[in-house]
């Protein structure tokens, strides 16, 4: 997993960075395809807001959360990006259980 941090008019330091990746890369866990984060922080007064665009082969999913600070705004995304990756995981489920019903085996 690639995690790129930008700041929008606000400076993006090692420990926001570090703290960035540490949330994300528990993403990780619902996919072993290798997969791109592009997180951006910055504010919109009085809050701060992080967002972030996870590319997945064939898929691109973004969410964004604002809060009073920075640290609570990273937590609430990646807790979104979390539910949305679920999401996604059991929709493709869905399909591939569609397309091959129980019990039978294609030749």
């Amino acid at each position: 997993m690639r995690i790129e941090t930008y700041g929008h008019e606000i400076e993006v330091t090692p420990a926001l960075r570090d703290y960035v990746e540490t949330k994300l890369k528990r993403l990780e866990r619902h996919f072993e395809q290798p997969f791109e984060v592009r997180a951006q922080l910055g504010t919109r007064k009085p809050d701060y807001l992080a967002e972030a665009t996870l590319t997945l082969p064939g898929r691109t999913l973004h969410a964004d959360a604002s809060a009073e600070t920075m640290y609570a705004a990273i937590d609430a995304l990646a807790d979104k990006l979390d539910r949305l990756l679920l999401k996604h995981k059991k929709k493709k489920e869905d399909q591939l259980q569609q397309r091959v019903p129980r019990g039978e085996y294609a030749d």
